[in-house]
């Protein structure tokens, strides 16, 4: 079983994503802002690198950027 901390980032990521898939659909965040979102959370994990959590941080940035590049979890094409 995945450590709590594990679990509770997952049910985060997914209920961002659903909130900014809402954002969207609603025409209140058109989906350029949305990406401009994304790039400055991975950027700013980008930027830790230096930090005592480096490999999370690196860890984390991959994670955006890997649903930049291909969607995002709560719905897939």
């Amino acid at each position: 079983m995945p450590a709590s901390n594990d679990i509770a980032g997952r049910a985060a990521l997914s209920i961002c994503e659903s909130l900014l898939l809402a954002l969207n659909d609603r025409k209140i965040l058109p989906e350029k802002e949305i990406v401009g979102i994304l790039r400055d959370a991975a950027a700013a994990h980008e930027a830790s690198r230096n930090s005592e959590q480096a490999q999370t941080h690196a860890d984390v940035a991959a994670l955006i950027n890997g649903i930049l590049e291909g969607g995002n979890s709560v719905r897939r094409p």
